[in-house]
């Protein structure tokens, strides 16, 4: 059973007195273990499509099931629950509270899930350990650079072992070369396991991905295998 089944989705939002389409049918499958970008340019719908996937919206109609669950009528309480347990976020502008240290920030959705305080540490410890953060448990995000922030920030989506790592622009606040290695993490991610998906307006933020998934006008206007993923090129040429 694949993990993410959407069919026939679609969001309206009514402003004043024009209806505007955001999403006019989607259909798709995302499988477990796939890292895949979704891209578009403004207004394409890719936003939105972000928002339902990681249950921050609810759709006008269609179907959305997630990990055997449809989730596209839920109430707020039910969607908040499925977010803590099922996806973990990765924000453009990293959302660390600013005055605590790289663990207290990373434990954050294990305190939301009820997990002890011993089993926080272990787990949070071990989430930063696994971005190569190991050294730096202890230090707030204005000790950290831009790249060492968004993985703390990987660190906090990974810990509560979410079926989804859901990334938006995840890449817009570094510069080109830590962006790379954020990209390489998530090819490493990817490997082990995790299902990534990558929102971007970036050509080649997405070139990183397996699978593009391309929408325009609220349509999915293609869906493509990338035979050739950039980190695993750049993987192929370190190991030569």
């Amino acid at each position: 059973m694949s993990l993410i089944q959407i069919h026939d989705l679609t969001r309206r939002y009514v402003m004043g007195t024009e209806t505007v389409h955001a999403l006019r049918g989607v259909s798709l499958s995302i499988e477990r273990g796939e890292y895949l970008a979704i891209m578009g340019p403004s207004g394409s719908g890719k936003s939105t499509l972000m928002n339902l996937l990681g249950c921050l919206d609810t759709p006008s109609s269609g179907y959305y099931e997630l990990n055997g669950v449809n989730v596209a009528h839920m109430d707020d309480n039910s969607l908040a629950e499925i977010r803590n347990r099922e996806i973990g976020f990765v924000f453009q502008s990293f959302n660390l509270l600013p005055r605590s240290d790289s663990l207290h920030n990373v434990e954050l959705p294990l305190i939301y899930s009820g997990v002890s305080a011993s089993e926080r540490r272990e787990k949070a410890m071990q989430a930063l350990v696994n971005v190569g953060l190991g050294e730096r448990t202890h230090h707030k995000p204005n000790e950290l650079s831009g790249g060492q922030r968004q993985r703390v920030a990987i660190a906090r989506a990974l810990v509560n072992n979410p079926s989804i790592v859901l990334a938006d622009e995840p890449t817009g606040n570094l510069d080109s070369r830590t962006g790379e290695e954020i990209l390489g993490l998530f090819e490493t991610l990817s490997r082990r396991g995790n299902t990534i998906i990558v929102v971007t307006h970036e050509e080649d933020v997405a070139q990183h991905a397996r699978r593009i998934i391309r929408i325009r006008d609220g349509l999915v206007a293609a869906d493509e295998i990338n035979p050739n993923p950039r980190a695993a090129l750049r993987m192929q040429e370190a190991v030569k």
